[in-house]
């Protein structure tokens, strides 16, 4: 039997990476991460690579099936340069968990796009609706947008074994959210891009593009687009201290632009100390705050200081792989 594997990866754009993929042909494929070879691509063609030297490897790291094609799965890779070393765009190999201490949760924000209008669902051809309020976890052709494509790609992610925890419609039309949970680091990452890819070639069939843009409409009365990054490691888990949770967050107080750096392009104009944001460049932290830079949920208090934290200034266009390589470089210096 044939069977079709999707390999996918991120290419080298700037300053946001967009995804690539293309289809490799397998006999007698048995469905394992270890069955699938390291394949090649031209790097020229993706700004990875220049034209006279242009092979870069794709190295296969997690594997889904594919429920939306027949005989399929989806192949994550990260991409080599043709000696093998990680290439400059591979965010994942920068992670530093080895032994998946850390476990994340993201919270990815979108807006659908229209391709013929460049409008999400819902919005007049000449205008805007209503502000926002009604759109948020909203019911009625009136007020959610777009539902059709979303219900679909929870269904796919879901079939492909993506740990996808729930949806909602977010605060403007035509946007939406995905929450993705997984231990481990690179397993966060890999099933947060898987998931998005999924949701691109969804969104194909009701002709929506995915904008991640982090304020897309500017400084409209609107939310912005964010990727909450909740995480937590062994030590917050069980540790019941509150001041190792005060010690965590000050020392992300001292690592603004670590953090800024990774955490999504045109992010200044989202975090601007409204809408339930922190201002771009300051830090801020505090019990069930959603305007703090980063969030200690009433959770974590009530379980005797063990749970998580969240880090609120990430936007939606970010990379999860940086993210949480930034989350745990600062982690760990702080315990």
């Amino acid at each position: 039997m044939k069977t079709k594997l999707e390999y996918i990866w991120l290419d080298g754009y700037e300053p946001t990476q967009s995804l690539r993929s293309k289809t490799r042909i397998e006999s007698d494929f048995g469905g394992t991460l270890e069955e699938c070879p390291m394949w090649s691509f031209d790097g020229s063609s993706t700004e990875q690579a220049p034209g006279n030297a242009s092979d870069c490897l794709l190295k296969p790291v997690a594997i889904f099936p594919d429920p939306d094609r027949v005989n399929a799965y989806l192949v994550m890779t990260e991409v080599l340069n043709a000696d093998g070393t990680p290439h400059a765009s591979n965010g994942r190999s920068t992670i530093d968990d080895d032994d998946n201490d850390f476990w994340f949760g993201f919270e990815q924000e979108y807006f659908l796009m229209d391709v013929d209008t460049k409008l999400p669902p819902g919005f007049p051809t000449n205008g805007y609706p209503g502000p926002q309020g009604p759109y948020y976890c909203s019911v009625g052709a009136s007020n959610a947008h777009g539902r059709g494509c979303v219900e679909e790609h929870l269904d796919l992610c879901l079939e492909a074994g993506i740990n996808v925890e729930g949806i909602n419609a977010e605060v403007a039309a035509g946007q939406w959210e995905f929450q993705v949970f997984a231990k481990g680091a690179k397993a966060a990452g890999d099933e947060t891009w898987v998931a998005r890819y999924i949701l691109e070639r969804t969104g194909e069939k009701y002709g929506f593009s995915i904008d991640y843009h982090p304020k897309p409409f500017g400084k409209l009365d609107w939310n912005g687009s964010g990727m909450h990054a909740n995480f937590s490691n062994e030590v917050m888990r069980t540790c019941g201290d509150e001041s190792v949770f005060n010690s965590i967050c000050d020392n992300f107080g001292k690592h603004i632009d670590r953090h800024m750096s990774v955490y999504g392009a045109y992010n200044e104009q989202r975090l601007t100390g409204e809408h339930e944001t922190q201002a771009y460049d300051q830090f801020s932290y505090g019990v069930s705050d959603r305007g703090a830079s980063i969030r200690i949920p009433v959770g974590t208090v009530e379980n005797g200081w063990k749970g998580r934290l969240e880090d609120r200034r990430t936007a939606s266009n970010a990379d999860p792989y940086k993210v949480a390589a930034a989350i745990i470089k600062t982690t760990k210096e702080a315990l």
